[in-house]
């Protein structure tokens, strides 16, 4: 997707429980919920695979792929900076 800056990741509150505290450290609190935030995705297969960047405590980058079961997203939703990200009523915007 042209202008895609990311994808937010939903998951089942099932699905929350059982990853636990291995999944805590990735979740973002956000309008629509909770969710983690990615660079990538790979949608082609029984597991969701994910691409996140960050850096560590002491600054390094780091890249990170985490993958889980498909059964547990509840839904995906595309990220663009450009624009706002939610589901609400939106502003009328002009030609760029």
């Amino acid at each position: 997707m042209q202008g895609n800056d990311g994808y937010a990741v939903f998951f089942f509150p099932q699905a929350l429980e059982a990853l636990g505290e291995a999944i805590k450290p990735y979740l973002r609190e956000g309008p629509m919920g909770v969710h983690v935030a990615c660079d990538e995705i790979d949608t082609g297969g029984a597991w969701i695979e994910m691409t996140l960047h960050g850096r560590t405590p002491e600054g390094a980058e780091v890249k990170l792929e985490m993958m889980v079961p498909g059964s547990m997203v509840k839904m995906i939703v595309s990220t663009d900076s450009g624009s706002s990200f939610g589901f609400g009523p939106r502003g009328a915007q002009g030609p760029a």
